[in-house]
């Protein structure tokens, strides 16, 4: 669910952006219908969630909320991620966000017609709810947070994770400073550039 992040480290190629945004809704060997680039992007976008899952800062985040949210703490924390990524957006852009986003959305829009069929569907909530943007504001998130919960197959109880953000905000605020340039680093190696988001069409 951390969609920003993962536009945010596949740098300016339009085929990593439009590959890393898929990434989750491509299964098995659909991934062979796709062009090189975007199969790299989708590949990204797997690389950068295996070290997320094993990253000792975000196993941290996590294991604070495995006792009340259990398998939906990971998604939890990737959210609350995301919205400090936001918040702070011009200490990691050159960029303003909402000129970022908005071009970010353009991008997908024009690749509409190749996206899977639940990328398809979750595109026109995303951009007319403005999701990457209303990632920093605490209430909109906490609405997302609100709709997965009604999503779920069960009382995942993720209605209240903007309450437990909030009781604990600094903490994860500090680990989300301490993860996040590991995980920018551990990409560069993967030969993705990050020195001037914003400018693709």
């Amino acid at each position: 669910m951390n969609f920003l992040a993962h536009l945010y480290l596949s740098g300016n190629d339009d085929d990593l952006i439009v590959g890393n945004f898929i990434a989750d809704m491509v299964k098995g060997q659909q991934i062979n219908g796709y062009d090189p680039g975007i199969i790299q992007g989708i590949r990204l976008h797997r690389k950068i969630d295996q070290f997320t899952d094993k990253h000792h800062v975000f196993l941290q985040s996590k294991a604070r909320l495995r006792a009340k949210y259990r398998l939906y703490a990971g998604v939890i924390v990737d959210m609350y991620y995301d919205h400090f990524l936001a918040r702070y957006w011009p200490e990691y852009s050159r960029h303003p966000l909402s000129e970022y986003v908005a071009r970010t959305y353009t991008l997908l829009q024009k690749h509409i017609d190749m996206l899977p069929p639940r990328a398809k569907f979750i595109l026109p909530f995303m951009v007319d709810n403005n999701w990457l943007v209303n990632y920093a504001d605490l209430s909109s998130l906490g609405n997302n947070f609100g709709g997965m919960a009604r999503r779920t197959p069960f009382d995942s109880g993720m209605e209240e994770a903007v309450i437990d953000l909030k009781s604990n905000y600094q903490t994860y605020e500090t680990e989300f400073r301490m993860f996040f340039p590991e995980l920018t680093e551990f990409v560069a190696t993967q030969g993705v550039s990050h020195a001037h988001h914003g400018l693709h069409v």
